[in-house]
């Protein structure tokens, strides 16, 4: 109450951000604890693959480079939002400048864009090399793997520069109080008094771009794979071919089932509570997951990561000794 009471002393400078008011004392300190030490440990599993698929040969292929560029988007998306998070907990709620909030919102939904669009891409890159796989190095070539990355990108941050315009003329009278974690887009834009129909809009036809459209391509290729796997004879054909699409798959699942749950279900009274812990999982526990995922069911990156944990120690007197170290 008395942050409130601080802050509605000047309602034009941004934004009270509460976090989670329910919890205080030890628990908040647990939470912030947590929530650190999962920030790290993402940064330093994708920083993981990012290296591995850059320093070993056996990994330098479309579905690894791709990967490698899903695990830079998810640090970049992680930072935008985990620091200012880490913040407002420990703070028990923080204030946060209009145009902080606004910046912030336009980060969070571009770098999601950039995200929702490569997972389409290697989504497509599945189709090809398990539907046409005597094309797929053809088609497939370092150029179109490095075009689709930077479209990803651009598209993202082009795209959602619309949705920046309209924030940057939207009008607050009260009250600057966000009862989220972090700025986000739908209870960022409900706090305005302006005229939102224009806007409002835009967002469901964003929503349709970003979410729905790359949605239905995913389903699309994969429809194709599963006929193809099915079309294989061998079960131990269609296992080692299904394998190669799994984690991508599982990937895809988590990602969308939350992003749907977010903003394609209506978040209204007794709902905000369930969408703010839905939110948690999509912003802070996913991105650890999928670099986990993808390590541990890939047998290439388990393989390379065994070799990695191999060396050799030589002693003074020249008897050779090999020690390695093996993961399950």
């Amino acid at each position: 109450m008395e942050k409130l009471i601080m802050y509605d002393r000047n309602l034009t400078t941004g934004f009270l951000i509460l976090g989670f008011p329910e919890i205080t004392g030890y628990w908040a300190v647990f939470l912030f604890v947590m929530i650190l030490l999962l920030y790290i440990l993402t940064l330093l599993i994708n920083a993981m693959v990012m290296v591995l698929v850059s320093i070993k040969p056996q990994l330098h292929s479309p579905m690894y480079f791709f990967l490698q560029q899903l695990s830079v988007i998810e640090s970049v998306f992680l930072t935008v939002i985990v620091p200012n998070m880490l913040r407002v907990i420990w703070l028990e709620g923080a204030m946060v400048s209009i145009w902080g909030c606004i910046i912030q919102t336009y980060l969070y939904c571009a770098i999601g864009c950039a995200e929702c669009h490569l997972l389409t891409v290697m989504a497509y890159d599945r189709y090809l090399a398990i539907c046409l796989p005597l094309h797929y190095s053809s088609i497939m070539n370092t150029k179109l793997q490095h075009s689709l990355v930077i479209y990803c990108w651009v598209f993202g941050f082009l795209l959602i520069q619309i949705t920046l315009v309209f924030l940057s003329q939207l009008h607050y009278c009260g009250p600057h109080v966000i009862d989220h974690f972090f700025c986000d887009l739908v209870p960022f834009v409900k706090l305005s008094c302006s005229y939102k129909l224009a806007l409002q809009l835009e967002i469901m036809i964003l929503s349709i771009i970003i979410i729905i459209i790359p949605f239905v391509l995913v389903i699309i290729s994969y429809v194709s794979v599963f006929i193809t796997i099915f079309g294989i004879s061998s079960p131990k054909g269609k296992k080692k071919t299904f394998s190669t699409c799994s984690s991508h798959l599982t990937v895809v699942t988590m990602y969308y089932g939350t992003l749907i749950s977010i903003y394609m279900v209506p978040a209204d009274g007794e709902t905000l509570a369930i969408n703010k812990l839905i939110s948690f999982l999509y912003i802070v526990v996913t991105p650890l997951l999928n670099p986990i995922i993808y390590s541990l069911r890939n047998e290439e990156i388990r393989l390379v990561l065994v070799n990695l944990l191999q060396f050799d120690i030589r002693t003074n007197g020249g008897v050779h000794v090999q020690v390695a170290f093996k993961c399950c």
